[in-house]
């Protein structure tokens, strides 16, 4: 872990969440990260530990193999990178057509251990759960784009922690990939296991098991930190919305669920003493991000949206413990 080099990082036990969300998703991530290191000076790679779920999952592995907040901005802007982030982007492989169909689709029975889960006890199977993995099954490998992840991640974990969620099929468990009590795998095939939307990509098999999008157990995971010993917990939520945000159709139903799916998550974590900033798109950022998390047309635009807006959330509301910066620096 990079050495804290002023107040706000040798602050004690910062995690960080990051949520699901596609494409549009990761700039929304890249966005407000920038954003807060350039309003407080606070690295998000120093975080204690970092909580991905799916396109969160690839951000947070970025982030521990040492790309900045900055540079992952200027990479999805298609921008000029510093030194470091250039040569840690380099190492990078070859990105496959990740559009194209290459596997069958299929649908199985429930499995039985899920069959024995909605008898034994079915208030324990969400219903969002329940669907995602009875779905047909998508028919695009994610190996087609995590195979470019592997020369640069390697087969070893991250040494700072990094938490990656996952579900698994055959109970609808959500799995923490990088725990104690995950089964053991590199870290590029876990980010392809928690980013397998389920209907467009394939279930990633790890030890036998298969395993979709974290986001179907729920798009932020926040509550996976609830037993950890953190002061403040930062949440970037692409996929819920803010309290201003309007509601006017489906889609925006549906974040209305998952910014209530967020509330019980961050109710948890503040009854175990933790401090919560939570960064949800704001009206202006979902006119930006528009109705197509995997839309790469929008990325550019949407790191710029999220950053203004959470500048211009920080000018209002800082965050606990962290010491705004005298002016924040300027757009890179």
């Amino acid at each position: 872990m990079r050495v804290p080099t002023d107040q706000n990082e040798a602050m004690a036990g910062i995690g960080l969440v990051l949520g699901a969300g596609g494409l549009t998703g990761q700039a929304y991530h890249a966005g407000v990260l920038a954003g807060i290191e350039s309003a407080t000076g606070w690295d998000p790679r120093s975080a204690s530990l970092i909580v991905g779920t799916s396109a969160g999952s690839a951000v947070g592995m970025y982030l521990r193999l040492g790309l900045s907040a900055v540079d992952f901005a200027a990479l999805l802007r298609q921008e000029q990178l510093s030194d470091a982030g250039a040569a840690l982007v380099g190492r990078l492989g070859p990105t496959g057509d990740w559009t194209q169909p290459t596997v069958r689709r299929a649908w199985t029975a429930p499995h039985l251990n899920l069959l024995g889960q909605l008898v034994r006890a079915p208030w324990r199977v969400r219903p969002e759960s329940l669907l995602g993995v009875n779905i047909p099954t998508g028919r695009i490998d994610t190996e087609s784009w995590t195979a470019a992840l592997r020369p640069l991640a390697g087969p070893e974990w991250p040494s700072d922690p990094l938490w990656i969620c996952s579900v698994r099929m055959d109970d609808t468990r959500r799995v923490v990939f990088g725990r104690t009590d995950a089964p053991v795998t590199d870290v590029a095939t876990a980010v392809g296991a928690s980013s397998a939307i389920p209907g467009y990509f394939a279930p990633v098999t790890i030890h036998g098991r298969r395993y979709v999008d974290g986001g179907v157990h729920s798009p932020s995971n926040a509550d996976a930190l609830v037993r950890e010993p953190l002061d403040l917990v930062i949440v970037s939520s692409p996929m819920s919305t803010s309290r201003h945000a309007p509601l006017r159709s489906a889609s925006h139903a549906a974040r209305r669920h998952f910014r209530a799916r967020l509330g019980q998550e961050v109710r948890k974590l503040r009854r175990a003493g933790m401090t919560v900033a939570v960064f949800q798109p704001s009206e202006d950022d979902l006119a930006v991000m528009g109705g197509r998390a995997m839309d790469t047309s929008r990325t550019a635009a949407v790191v710029n949206a999220a950053r203004a807006t959470t500048l211009r959330r920080l000018s209002e509301r800082p965050i606990p413990g962290l010491t705004l910066s005298a002016s924040p620096a300027p757009q890179p």
